[in-house]
């Protein structure tokens, strides 16, 4: 049997505060305007939520609420990640327990282990834990990269089924599917590499670019997995100059900043991020017009009607 949580586009959501607390209101507003635009999954207590600046009440009440308002239409995959491998097993039987359809697991970081410790780390959580995992590969932010070997042997525990690759490294999502095949599936955690990842074999993204853009992110990986490519390709290279300055700071800073330009209340990130420069926010704001143009250009040919 194939192991699977979800194909196509899942979205890395974003946390909206409200003076200094979670707004409840515009989650549940973005979660229904999400699934209404076709996501096919929402990752929710992220890198791009803020998990690592939420109480752990917070997390659980966000976490809770999110299952409640999908109510089972799309999977809901929870963020649970940390460098201590017993609170990570902590919140994944909460998770659990509350009907959360997978976890994303990052390395952990500061007290990063060794390649070996890897297997260690995960063995232990997957030991504990019914639900499906996602392990979330992301160097820049932890100092440490799940190296292809690694993968083929966490590959080999059942409820270890994908992983989200953001390394940046193509050559290394190539050593891993060669090596993984269908034992690991690979999502691009990168928006600007999700046609090149599926192009190797990936199923799908876990993006930061679907919070403003739901719908393009997914027709664009349901046009490549419908054989037009050509049509994908130009979606993937359309959507570069916007990509690019949403991560000219520091996410979640520039999505949060996208969020509210389109009428989304998502408020500023927490300390330590702070708000987005004038001068890179300006750009954002330039390249976010710029791609409204594009799409109604693209909106002319019947190609792209879904847009």
């Amino acid at each position: 049997m194939e192991k699977l949580i979800f194909k196509g586009c899942g979205t890395a959501l974003a946390t909206p505060f409200l003076n200094d607390s979670i707004n409840y209101e515009c989650l549940e507003k973005m979660i229904e305007f999400q699934i209404d635009q076709g996501v096919d999954s929402l990752i929710i207590c992220g890198t791009t939520g803020e998990n690592s600046t939420m109480t752990e009440e917070e997390k659980k009440e966000i976490i809770k609420l999110t299952v409640k308002i999908v109510n089972n239409r799309i999977p809901v995959i929870a963020g649970t990640g940390t460098n201590d491998t017993r609170e990570v097993i902590k919140m994944n039987k909460y998770c659990e327990d509350i009907g959360v359809d997978g976890l994303l697991i990052v390395t952990p970081y500061y007290n990063k282990t060794t390649q070996k410790g890897l297997i260690s780390h995960y063995g232990m959580i997957a030991e504990k834990t019914k639900l499906p995992i996602i392990l979330y590969n992301v160097p820049s932010r932890t100092g440490m990269n799940i190296e292809p070997d690694i993968c083929l042997e966490l590959s080999k525990i059942k409820n270890i089924v994908a992983i989200k690759e953001a390394s940046g490294n193509i050559s290394q999502v190539a050593k891993i599917i060669a090596k993984c095949g269908k034992n690991l599936k690979v999502y691009s955690g990168n928006d600007d590499q999700i046609i090149p990842v599926l192009s190797l074999g990936g199923i799908g993204a876990i993006s930061v670019f679907s919070n403003i853009e739901p719908k393009y992110v997914s027709q664009m990986i349901k046009m490549y997995n419908k054989k037009d490519t050509d049509i994908a390709k130009k979606m993937q290279l359309d959507s570069m100059e916007l990509i690019e300055n949403l991560f000219s700071e520091v996410n979640p800073i520039p999505i949060k900043f996208a969020l509210n330009i389109y009428g989304y209340d998502f408020g500023i990130p927490r300390l330590p991020l702070i708000e987005m420069s004038i001068e890179k926010s300006l750009k954002l704001n330039q390249s976010i017009s710029k791609f409204k143009n594009i799409k109604l250009e693209n909106l002319k040919t019947k190609k792209f009607d879904n847009l």
